[in-house]
């Protein structure tokens, strides 16, 4: 582990550094008399020049908005960086020597050994761009003309293009002095029985810069027919570029990030690229991964997140694909303080699409369409449930109560409580009774509160295993005489389903589960059908396991070893003929009760016929359920 930089390692490194230089990187700077420089600052708009660097003395400053310092912390502010980290980065600039207290800090090959990478990109990135000018990169000019994207935003972003050929790359930077050696690690070239050849042929090129945009790696996107690569191929893993860690854009994005208080998550390139063009510039997007912890981190330290303020706003497309990823986000949203949002085009169109058909204003548009990425998440699960049946509306609020007692601002909380009661149809207090619960659970989650998964119930007629409650739901309320007997009913045809002829079966198969894990599991058993009359019980099982989800494994295991009540083959045929038939009874009841609400709920003078029929129903419900109880 490196020691501390020495202190006079430090004194150097700032006074050999001319932060003229350093600042009109990224700002444009006049003479303001003598030793004297001024522009706009950077920190805040302005629209008078007021930032003033003076190169003698080592300071910046700007009286607009009090902003100042030297050299370091100029760059700890604008590329958002460590103090140690800062100081490495300008003494590799000047090719100063660092040394450091009670440790060993980056060996000076290493040191050379990674400008000479940044070196090789950089030289790189410039011949990809160089290349997109060529006859040979027809395909690729009218795949960004078909995008909107001209050739001044082609050059803006430093979009080029990797010819078709194998070693194109490869031999422009052997002539400019670099090694195979050195090559090897930059992750743009493959190796094979022949030697060296390019990652990348024939596709169109992004360059992918860290945070103080030096390039560290590319991504491209397939072009031609007899390419039978991926559709995107990114850099692989190197010692500059790690993926979960990298955003496209984030060296455009930054300082707007910064000023403004926002973070915008796209979903690709193309994204990043439009969103830019059309005002929104705090976009970004991750490379070849999902937004993750790492990346978090990057939004984090950008926005200052110290719950002042700020908003993250994730957009995604509102095919079922995006929702899945929202609510992954969701899963993330514990370890912002700023709120998040989420923004879906309801058509499914994406950022750059939406630009190339309705222009910039409704990319702008989209974005401030944001909702809070709770209530997108309280939504979806009320989408799974069938909102007209009392188990439906049981579900929904079991779903959705983790969901509101995981809003951070207390405040909001009650809010969307009342919200809620009013969605499913429910009274406030069973709501507010829900969300209180909720919240004192413990957790294992790591941000307390369980995640959107929680509780899911399978929709009707979703593909068994698409929703999977979590471990926390294997355990439903014990003293939920539902639950339980849920449970029984699972227990009885996991471990007796010869017992279940054709009709039986079927009845089984119609049921409705009201805990989460049991309707999971009971749409695993669905799926995979009746035992085979020559199956042994041991093989069906198995073609259940198949059928669920992974992390509701032990559940059918658990259940399908627990012992039932009986001690000879008369008194377990017995019990399991009583579990169905209780099973079946609490079908009725349920059936009946939601039959009693529509009836409450209609006009009996408006619609005598429909009157009629729900009453024909509810007899038969009846009916059926003496029978049950009178059987032997």
């Amino acid at each position: 582990m490196a020691g501390l930089i020495k202190p006079e390692d430090i004194a150097e490194v700032r006074s050999r550094t001319d932060i003229r230089e350093v600042a009109e990187g990224y700002v444009t700077l006049r003479s303001a008399g003598i030793g004297s420089w001024k522009g706009l600052c950077p920190f805040h708009d302005e629209r008078t020049p007021s930032f003033h660097v003076r190169p003698q003395v080592g300071t910046y400053h700007c009286f607009g908005c009090g902003e100042s310092g030297d050299v370091i912390s100029f760059v700890m502010k604008m590329d958002h960086t460590a103090f140690a980290e800062t100081v490495e980065k300008l003494a590799a600039r000047i090719g100063y020597e660092l040394h450091y207290e009670d440790g060993a800090g980056p060996r000076r090959e290493e040191v050379g050994r990674r400008q000479r990478l940044l070196d090789a990109h950089k030289v790189a990135a410039e011949y990809f761009q160089a290349q997109l000018l060529t006859p040979g990169a027809a395909a690729a000019r009218q795949f960004l003309f078909e995008r909107g994207f001209e050739r001044d935003v082609a050059e803006q972003f430093g979009v080029g293009f990797a010819p078709q050929g194998w070693d194109s790359l490869l031999k422009h930077l052997r002539t400019k002095g670099f090694r195979d050696e050195e090559l090897k690690l930059t992750g743009m070239f493959s190796e094979g029985s022949r030697g060296l050849y390019d990652r990348f042929r024939g596709r169109l090129i992004w360059p992918i810069r860290d945070i103080a945009g030096d390039v560290i790696g590319f991504g491209a996107r397939r072009l031609f027919e007899d390419d039978q690569g991926p559709k995107y191929l990114n850099t692989p893993e190197t010692a500059l570029y790690k993926k979960s860690q990298v955003l496209y854009g984030i060296d455009m994005a930054k300082r707007n990030i910064a000023r403004k208080r926002q973070f915008v998550v796209v979903e690709g390139y193309t994204d990043v690229m439009a969103c830019h063009l059309a005002g929104v510039d705090t976009a970004v997007a991750s490379c070849g991964t999902a937004f993750g912890t790492e990346h978090i981190k990057i939004a984090r330290r950008l926005l200052t997140d110290d719950g002042t303020g700020g908003e993250v706003i994730f957009t995604f497309d509102g095919d079922e694909a995006g929702q899945k990823a929202a609510l992954k986000a969701f899963d993330e949203d514990q370890r912002f303080v700023a709120q998040t949002y989420v923004a879906v085009e309801p058509h499914g169109m994406d950022p750059c699409d939406l630009r190339q058909h309705r222009g910039d204003a409704a990319v702008q548009q989209l974005i401030e369409s944001r909702r809070p990425l709770f209530e997108f998440a309280i939504q979806a699960s009320l989408r799974r449930h069938n909102l007209e049946t009392v188990e439906g509306r049981v579900a929904a609020l079991r779903e959705a109560a983790p969901v509101v007692a995981r809003i951070r601002d207390h405040a909001i909380r009650p809010a969307y409580a009342r919200e809620l009661a009013k969605w499913i149809g429910v009274p406030l207090d069973d709501v507010t009774r829900a969300v209180a619960s909720a919240a004192r659970r413990p957790s294992s989650e790591p941000h307390g509160g369980p995640g959107p998964e929680a509780g899911r119930r399978p929709a009707q007629g979703a593909p068994p295993g698409e929703a999977t409650p979590s471990p926390a739901a294997w355990r439903p309320d014990p003293r939920d005489p539902v639950a339980v007997m849920e449970r029984q009913a699972l227990e009885v045809v996991l471990q007796q389903p010869a017992m279940l002829d054709a009709a039986a079966w079927d009845e089984f198969a119609a049921a409705r589960f009201v805990a989460p894990a049991h309707a999971a599991l009971h749409s695993a058993i669905a799926a995979a059908g009746r035992q085979g009359e020559q199956e042994a019980v041991s093989a069906w099982i198995e073609r259940v396991r198949h059928e669920l989800p992974e992390g509701l494994r032990p559940l059918l295991a658990e259940l399908a070893v627990t012992p039932l009540p009986a001690t000879t083959e008369e008194s377990l045929e017995r019990y399991c003929r009583d579990i169905l038939a209780g099973l079946a009874e609490l079908q009725i009841t349920a059936q009946k009760a939601e039959l009693m609400g529509r009836l409450q709920r209609l006009d009996a003078a408006a619609s005598p016929e429909e009157f009629q029929q729900l009453n024909r129903r509810l007899m038969e419900l009846e009916l059926r359920r003496r029978a049950l109880r009178s059987r032997d």
